[in-house]
C-alpha cells in the first residue's frame, strides 16, 4: 500500500511540475520589430521595450559612460536593405548591432558587426562599423516605454529617434538615391517600353530639367489620351515653368476626362490648381 501511495505522490509531483512549466506570463520588456520603407528598400529594426516604472533611467538604471544594448533582453539590431551613410560613414547593406553610450548632454552611437551584445563585457570596439556622437535632447513629456521610431522621412534621408523617459536622441541616415534613380531612368529610356510618366514625375519633384519632364508627359499622354492623371501632372509642370495659361488649359482638359471617369479626387486636384494659378 505504501508503495502505491509513493507512486501516486510521484505522479502528482511530476504532473504539478509539468503544469507549472506551461504557465506563461507577460514579458516585462516586450520585443518589437519595426520595418520602415526607405529610399529604394527598407530598414528593419528589432529591439525590446523596458518601462520606466517610476525609476530614474539615465544616469542610474542606464549608467552614463557605459555601453548599453539600447533596449532590454536581447541585443538590438538594425538591418539596411541598401548602402546608407551614418555619421559621415558609408554603411554597406546588411545587419548590424545598435549600441549606445549615453551621457548627460550627448550620446555615442555605435553600429557594430556584433549582433549579439547584451552587456558591456561582450562589446568589442574593434568590431565598430560606425561610431559618432549625437546630441541628447530633453522632451517636454515622459515616455513610459522605451521607444525607437523613424521620423523626418524624405526620399533620401530619415532619422532614427531613440526615446525614453524625457530623453531623445536622433540618428540621421542618408542614402544616395538620386544617382540610382537617374541610372534607372537612363537605362529604361533606351528600351521599348519607356516609363515616361514615372520619369517625368521624378524630374518634376526633384527640380531637374522641366522641359524634359514636359516632353515625357506629352509622350505619356499620347500613349494614353484618357489618362487624366497624366494631364494633371503636365499642368503642374507647366505651372512650375511659369506657363500659367497653358497650365490652366491643361488642368481644365484633365477635369473633363476625370469627370467622365467619375474620379472626383482628380477633379478637385485640378480645380485647386486652377484656383492657385488665377
Amino acid at each position: 500500500m505504501r508503495k502505491f501511495f509513493n507512486v501516486l505522490l510521484a505522479a502528482s509531483l511530476i504532473s504539478s511540475a509539468a503544469f507549472s512549466q506551461t504557465v506563461r506570463t507577460p514579458a516585462a520588456s516586450t520585443t518589437t520589430s519595426v520595418k520602415q520603407d526607405f529610399a529604394l528598400s527598407a530598414i528593419d529594426l528589432s529591439y525590446s521595450r523596458p518601462s520606466v516604472k517610476g525609476r530614474t533611467i539615465f544616469g542610474d538604471l542606464v549608467p552614463y559612460g557605459k555601453v548599453w544594448r539600447t533596449g532590454a533582453n536581447n541585443a538590438t539590431t538594425i538591418t539596411f536593405g541598401e548602402d546608407v551613410k551614418i555619421g559621415g560613414t558609408t554603411v554597406k547593406a546588411g545587419k548590424y548591432g545598435l549600441l549606445t553610450i549615453p551621457e548627460q548632454s550627448q550620446w555615442t552611437i555605435i553600429l557594430s558587426k556584433q549582433t549579439d551584445v547584451t552587456g558591456p563585457a561582450a562589446y568589442k570596439q574593434d568590431q565598430d562599423v560606425v561610431r559618432f556622437t549625437a546630441q541628447s535632447n530633453t522632451l517636454p513629456f515622459a515616455i513610459e516605454n522605451f521607444t525607437m521610431m523613424f521620423g523626418n522621412i524624405t526620399s533620401s534621408t530619415c532619422e532614427l529617434w531613440v526615446m525614453w523617459d524625457k530623453t531623445m536622441v536622433a540618428m540621421p541616415i542618408t542614402v544616395d538615391v538620386d544617382s540610382k534613380v537617374m541610372a534607372q531612368i537612363d537605362n529604361a529610356m533606351n528600351k521599348d517600353n519607356r516609363p515616361y510618366y514615372t520619369a517625368a514625375l521624378y524630374y518634376m519633384d526633384n527640380n531637374k530639367d522641366l522641359n524634359k519632364a514636359l516632353e515625357w508627359l506629352n509622350k505619356a499622354a499620347e500613349q494614353n489620351p484618357s489618362a487624366f492623371w497624366v494631364l494633371h501632372q503636365k499642368a503642374n509642370v507647366l505651372a512650375k515653368m511659369g506657363k500659367k495659361a497653358d497650365a490652366i488649359a491643361t488642368a481644365e482638359k484633365s477635369i473633363v476626362i476625370a469627370k467622365e471617369a467619375k474620379n472626383d479626387d482628380y477633379v478637385k486636384l485640378n480645380e485647386d490648381l486652377i484656383k492657385k494659378l488665377k
